[in-house]
């Protein structure tokens, strides 16, 4: 049986605590599909097209290990889940807030369909602190996001903001 990993989010911008676990869960799956939320209340500040292709960008060097999609998607992650055949969804937990949210989430997910495992990944020590709303906000008011970011994103980052 494919192991089928579904890793769902706004990526609004992509960062390194994302491509941390995309890169860990290469590991345990055959295949890994990116599903870049159209989520318009948000807010986001780059485009669906824009977000899709910055992870796209990002996620190049973990192509060989492990077949990787990226997809858009609107509505219940469960329902996106069973259309690309992921009997996994991934997520990652920072903080005790993050757990709060995504316990919840798990259940209600878990009622609409027993059949799909939530797995998670705790940050790596490094990416605790990263948040997208965070980058965003320290390279509105110009701040070093090099560290947060890929070089690659960084550049369009900086560019959408104003600062390059």
């Amino acid at each position: 049986m494919k192991r089928v990993g579904l890793y769902p989010g706004t990526f609004d911008p992509i960062h390194n605590g994302h491509t941390d676990v995309m890169a860990r869960t290469v590991k345990l799956v055959d295949k890994l599909v990116i599903g870049v939320a159209i989520n318009a209340g948000k807010g986001p500040l780059f485009t669906l097209e824009e977000r899709v292709e910055l992870v796209e960008q990002a996620l190049e060097p973990l192509r060989e290990k492990a077949e990787i999609i990226v997809e858009p998607f609107e509505g219940l992650t469960v329902e996106f889940a069973r259309k690309v055949g992921a009997n996994v969804v991934v997520r990652g937990l920072r903080a005790v807030s993050d757990f709060e949210f995504e316990f919840q989430m798990t259940a209600m997910n878990q009622l609409l369909d027993r059949e799909i495992e939530t797995v998670f990944f705790m940050a790596d020590p490094a990416h605790l602190a990263i948040a997208s709303r965070l980058v965003k906000e320290i390279a509105t008011l110009g701040g070093d996001v090099s560290q947060l970011v890929s070089p690659y994103v960084m550049g369009r980052l900086l560019a959408k903001v104003g600062h390059l």
